[in-house]
């Protein structure tokens, strides 16, 4: 091969050389291209999976809140300023359509807390939470919520003279100079397919992507989602806590609204008082007119309260004819007042086929008659029964506990176990005692033959052999016998109510076992040693006013030496006032028939009193009652 064949063959390997380098540049340049087009999708993938995460955790959080026992207001602000925050909004806000008699109009429910909103107020002085909005038939607000479609406005400038056309030029200028938003997203919310109002985004871009559109539609299914919950919940608790036939609070809410008055009223040693009502001669109107009448008067009595009670005021009905209204700072002269108000407004509202209607009303205020709940209502109670003692259609101003006589006290204890305990007595002889003790009117004093009446009658349920007026005997004779030991009169009040009342736990143990003529098995015998604790706790402890009457009848059954019941107290551990009881309850055991004996004397009686010295009864109280006893007969 010569030197220019050579020459020839060296040029075409090189140009081969060549031809291979460039076709291997233009693929590495081809491929380096396309990886920069994909790092580019990746990283535009990328952002728009950090978009949808975020949108997801939005939506979660949203979730979770509307699980929440937070109220609608607080979970609304929450998640306007979610979407603030989280998703580069410039502002969100939640506008609710309303109607008065002034026509349709808007109000801000809830907006992001931000420097657009801060600026915003700062210029127009009244904050947009208070205002009034303007809501036209021809807007954008009302194009969105009426078509049910995402409308984006991007003439702000129109967006806010719509909503506040009363705003002057300057301010109007200060606004628009400083505003960023480009648009206005306006999505139309409805609750359970009524209109609700709109939830409006103020967006920094002019363009709305669907994916947005997409993810803005369903943050707005969230948002109503939380108001149809809170509106649900919301039905869902006026239930609860209103009375279905009236209206008015119900019993339930009554009760924890006044134990939280209570302690305010502490705190600002501010007084409070509360009205009982109770309707009169419902039971009348009900077997005369029927039952139709009967919720028609006491739907009238609810509506009287109504109109006659404050803002602040809580009237509610307690069940059946009654009703209580508690006034928040109201001493007893202002509740007087308001409750005459009452009466004579219930007493002039004439009603179809069962003509006018009255009531008798009680008055009882806080750190004026009592400073305890449980007694202040007690007292209430107590003066609405007097009012109807005296002849109903009145108004009565409650007593203190100190100025309520013994009588009284036992009356009303009779009354409240009578009427709400379930105890096992015939519905007539139940009926017949309860008349006997409403019927007692006002007197300089009580009359207590009534009284005493009434109590034989209960003893005779559970003891035939119970002699009538063995009650009066009793408490004249533990009386007689506590002047003996010095004792004050309120203890010896005290005294008479618990003679009245001990064995009230009888009422609830089997008269089989009661009235044996045979003796007691072991198991009977605990079974009646149960009656002190049942009186006490089960009868009596409810029962606010009769705290320190349950002390004396829970120990009536101790002895002096510790071999009674129920807590084997010794000595001077039992309360000399049931110490007393026990004694004269044994006497008259002694002087009375039983299924298993015949009666004893008054003295055989002492012999065997006298026997139990030092066990049963102390030294000093079987001396004592012995003179006592010994003096009467002779």
């Amino acid at each position: 091969m010569n030197f220019f064949d050579k020459l020839r063959e060296y040029g075409k390997t090189i140009s081969d050389i060549e031809n291979s380098v460039y076709g291997n540049k233009k693929d590495y340049l081809e491929i380096y291209e396309r990886n920069l087009e994909l790092e580019k999708e990746i990283a535009e993938r990328t952002n728009e999976l950090n978009i949808a995460n975020k949108r997801m955790l939005t939506l979660q959080h949203i979730w979770e809140m509307m699980n929440s026992a937070r109220p609608l207001e607080s979970v609304l602000e929450t998640i306007v300023n979610s979407l603030q925050g989280e998703l580069g909004y410039l502002h969100s806000t939640i506008l609710r359509v309303q109607e008065d008699e002034k026509g349709k109009f808007m109000s801000v429910i809830a907006e992001a807390d931000n420097s657009v909103i801060k600026r915003v107020n700062n210029i127009i002085h009244i904050p947009m939470q208070m205002r009034r909005l303007k809501y036209l038939e021809d807007s954008a607000y009302a194009k969105a919520l009426n078509e049910r479609r995402i409308i984006q406005v991007k003439d702000i400038s129109e967006a806010l003279r719509n909503i506040i056309p009363d705003l002057n030029e300057e301010n109007f200028t200060k606004v628009m100079s400083g505003m960023r938003s480009k648009a206005i997203i306006m999505i139309p919310l409805y609750s359970r397919n009524k209109a609700f109002g709109l939830f409006c985004v103020f967006s920094s871009r002019e363009e709305l992507a669907d994916s947005e559109l997409d993810f803005l539609t369903i943050f707005a299914q969230q948002i109503e989602m939380a108001i149809t919950i809170a509106a649900l919940f919301q039905e869902v608790r006026d239930q609860a806590i209103t009375d279905g036939l009236t209206g008015l609070y119900n019993r339930r809410y009554f009760e924890e609204y006044i134990a939280k008055e209570v302690t305010r009223s502490i705190r600002q040693n501010q007084p409070f008082s509360v009205i009982g009502i109770d309707l009169d001669f419902l039971k009348k109107i009900n077997d005369e007119h029927g039952h139709a009448y009967g919720d028609l008067a006491i739907k009238t009595v609810a509506e009287v309260l109504k109109s006659n009670a404050r803002s602040i005021d809580i009237p509610a009905r307690m069940g059946g004819e009654e009703f209580n209204i508690l006034l928040p700072g109201i001493d007893s002269a202002g509740a007087m007042t308001a409750a005459e108000r009452i009466r004579k407004a219930i007493e002039v509202r004439e009603l179809d086929v069962i003509g006018n209607i009255t009531a008798s009303i009680g008055v009882a205020t806080f750190l004026e008659h009592s400073d305890s709940l449980d007694e202040l209502l007690e007292l209430t109670d107590q003066a609405m029964y007097q009012s109807k003692r005296n002849g109903r259609n009145q108004v009565t101003i409650a007593k203190p506990i100190a100025e309520t006589s013994w009588q009284e006290v036992a009356v009303n204890t009779f009354l409240d176990i009578l009427t709400k305990h379930n105890v096992p007595i015939e519905n007539t002889l139940l009926d017949d005692l309860k008349d006997k003790l409403v019927s007692i009117k006002e007197q300089s004093e009580m009359p207590k033959e009534v009284l005493y009446s009434v109590a034989d009658m209960l003893t005779k349920t559970y003891n035939p052999l119970h002699e009538q007026g063995a009650v009066k005997s009793k408490v004249l004779l533990a009386s007689s016998l506590a002047k003996r030991f010095d004792l004050p009169k309120d203890e010896i009040d005290k005294l008479r109510i618990a003679i009245l009342l001990y064995d009230i736990g009888n009422l609830m143990l089997p008269k089989e076992i009661l009235q044996k003529a045979t003796p007691l098995t072991d198991e009977e015998r605990s079974f009646i040693k149960e009656h002190p604790l049942i009186a006490a706790r089960d009868i009596l402890k409810p029962i606010s006013y009769v705290q320190d009457i349950i002390p004396i009848v829970e120990h009536h059954h101790e002895n002096w030496d510790g071999s009674g019941y129920p807590m084997n107290l010794a000595k001077d551990e039992i309360p000399i006032t049931s110490q007393i009881i026990l004694i004269v309850d044994a006497y008259f055991a002694l002087t009375e028939h039983r299924p298993y004996r015949a009666k004893l004397s008054p003295l055989e009686a002492l012999i065997e009193i006298k026997k139990e010295t030092g066990k049963k009864w102390s030294e000093a109280l079987v001396q004592e009652f012995v003179t006592l006893i010994e003096h009467d007969i002779k």
